[in-house]
């Protein structure tokens, strides 16, 4: 249980943002290295190990998966801009301003199963 009383939408849209940006990590991990089309490279063996760090040819971002990703930023800001502007925290000034956002960050991670 958090020691600070946080309005059900705040809660709501940080949950959210928790979620959009776990989403967007995952797409993120599925796409090319590059967003534009750039050709491969190898480097030169690493200094005490064997380990020769190379990259394949980036085809870059489809249209599709720049839109998705585009799609992903402009929610993340929205939730992100509704979370920070919230007149929740104008009831809260100083240390416990700090540790309350801290705590609204980390409450979906002490929430226990629902029922």
């Amino acid at each position: 249980m958090s020691a600070f009383d946080f309005p059900q939408d705040l809660l709501d849209a940080q949950a959210a943002l928790d979620q959009v940006q776990a989403e967007r990590d995952q797409f993120a991990q599925s796409l090319p290295w590059s967003a534009e089309p750039l050709p491969g490279w190898k480097a030169d063996k690493q200094l005490h190990s064997d380990r020769r760090p190379e990259k394949e040819d980036s085809p870059g971002y489809t249209p599709e998966q720049a839109e998705r990703l585009a799609d992903y930023r402009a929610r993340i800001l929205e939730l992100t801009t509704f979370v920070l502007t919230h007149p929740y925290w104008t009831t809260l000034s100083g240390p416990d301003r700090v540790a309350a956002r801290t705590a609204l960050k980390h409450a979906h991670d002490t929430a226990g199963p629902e029922a």
